[in-house]
């Protein structure tokens, strides 16, 4: 079974987060949220409360498969701003694992210079903040260990390519049929 950690930041998207936790629970990959803020409740940028699965800096996290990152403002500055999550980022990508961020989340890997030489998208405006990057503008970007979406309206799009990295074409083509996606 692979695993997959979402992480949680006061003002992230909620369709960018939970896109992927329902997408993913189609699934056999087993997806945790986990809030970087020191509680277990976090508000979303659009005041909706939700409570994650585990607490950064409390609790024991699983060995991750792949790291998420939602969007959403002033989510993505926080998730950036969380010194332990760009240790855990940096630990897991020189491990070789990957990474996916949407939305206005794609400048936490920029500004760690993570998407150097790779192609990635994200939302309209944020493309300075993907240093050494090419901006493409694409629905969805895989390019090496990392996945890049370009905002909320993209997220099925995006959750679906986390499958299929994790899980293969065959199954994110079941997924898809089994959302009606696309409709």
């Amino acid at each position: 079974m692979k695993t997959v950690l979402l992480f949680l930041a006061t003002g992230f998207q909620e369709t960018e987060a939970l896109a992927q936790v329902t997408i993913c629970k189609r699934t056999a990959i087993d997806i945790k949220t986990v809030s970087v803020t020191g509680e277990q409740m976090v508000e979303s940028s659009n005041g909706v409360v939700v409570k994650a699965d585990l607490v950064m800096g409390r609790d024991t996290l699983p060995e991750a498969d792949m790291l998420v990152l939602p969007g959403g403002m002033p989510g993505s500055e926080n998730l950036y701003n969380y010194a332990p999550l760009r240790n855990l980022i940096t630990s897991h990508v020189k491990a070789g694992r990957p990474v996916a961020a949407i939305c206005a989340a794609p400048l936490v890997l920029g500004r760690m210079c993570l998407l150097e030489g790779r192609r990635a998208t994200c939302y309209p405006g944020f493309e300075p903040e993907l240093t050494g990057a090419t901006p493409t503008g694409a629905t969805v970007e895989v390019d090496g260990q990392f996945i890049t979406g370009h905002g909320p309206g993209t997220a099925i799009d995006f959750g679906l390519a986390i499958v299929a990295y994790l899980m293969g074409k065959a199954e994110a083509d079941k997924v898809a049929a089994s959302m009606v996606w696309p409709y």
